[in-house]
């Protein structure tokens, strides 16, 4: 059984004021353009990427990968306004909101990957 203390819940509390707060910045300084989420998706990208290195970068049982990663990135992206975006585009412009869910989902497993392959250390040196 994972090893929760109270300070590691904390660990995980701050981090996600922080990623939360980061999440709001962003919004603010990009509102949709004409009803389509710009924050969220380049928040839900973003995320994906840096979990993606996170996870090639440190062991999952670390202090700082849970608050970097389930605090401050698991409260930076967000799968709610994810969702409650792609209805509100499926009211008025269907064909946008499927091409916004897919490709959210497409570019986040992408993004990850390349997280992933970017954050995992090289050993050996190239010739």
């Amino acid at each position: 059984m994972a090893d929760v203390t109270l300070r590691r819940i904390l660990l995980v509390a701050v981090g996600g004021t922080v990623g939360t707060a980061a999440r709001l910045g962003l919004g603010l300084a990009l509102p949709d353009a004409g009803g389509f989420p710009v924050a969220v998706l380049i928040a839900n990208i973003l995320g994906a990427f840096l979990i993606g290195v996170l996870a090639a970068r440190l062991p999952a049982s670390t202090d700082l990968r849970l608050m970097l990663g389930t605090g401050v990135l698991g409260g930076f992206t967000t799968y709610s306004a994810f969702m409650t975006g792609t209805l509100a585009l499926w009211s008025h412009a269907p064909v946008l909101a499927f091409a916004y869910a897919a490709g959210s989902l497409l570019l986040g497993l992408c993004a990850a990957a390349l997280g992933l392959r970017l954050g995992t250390p090289r050993t050996g040196a190239a010739s």
